[in-house]
């Protein structure tokens, strides 16, 4: 495919979507599903952080380069995230306060990782073959991402057990 053909928003929905539900089940052994605008909730579009949000949060973050540039970022707050670290790695929440906030980071790097690289798959399947770049993480409460106007940008809110996920994608076909 050319370089220059848009990718849909069909398309990133549906990989990302399929992505956070395989990586939430395999890894937590839970279901994550997509969020969809009712009259009682205001789930999508979802913006990446309310403005009111104080709450803490660790956002993971992997790019993707190749035929498509980007990044996705994987907002998840502190509870959620020691809980996630503790199904990962079979912890208990004081083993988790004993290993320190790393461990915690490595955990939600991981699942960061697995997320991209399942919609990075999607996107290689449907011609837009790209690499992975490295996982970083970043903690903190009422901050916002906001991409250059160059990019496409796409948030997409999962709810699992109760528990959000933010997914914030970034992305550039082409040069």
């Amino acid at each position: 495919m050319p370089a220059t053909q848009e990718i849909s928003e069909t398309l990133i929905r549906e990989n990302i979507t399929r992505a956070v539900a395989e990586v939430f089940k395999t890894m937590l052994g839970r279901e994550a599903e997509l969020c969809v605008l009712t009259d009682s909730t205001n789930c999508w579009p979802a913006s990446a952080v309310d403005e009111q949000n104080t709450i803490s949060q660790i956002v993971g973050t992997v790019g993707f380069l190749g035929d498509v540039n980007g990044l996705i970022y994987l907002y998840l707050d502190v509870p959620f995230s020691r809980t996630a670290t503790c199904q990962m790695l079979g912890m208990t929440e004081a083993e988790i306060d004993e290993a320190g906030d790393e461990v915690i980071n490595d955990a939600i790097g991981e699942l960061t990782n697995m997320t991209v690289g399942s919609f990075k798959n999607g996107l290689s399947d449907a011609g837009f073959p790209c690499k992975l770049t490295i996982p970083t993480i970043l903690r903190g409460s009422n901050f916002s991402i906001e991409p250059i106007a160059e990019v496409q940008r796409y948030i997409y809110k999962f709810q699992s057990a109760g528990q959000s996920i933010v997914t914030d994608i970034l992305l550039k076909v082409g040069d």
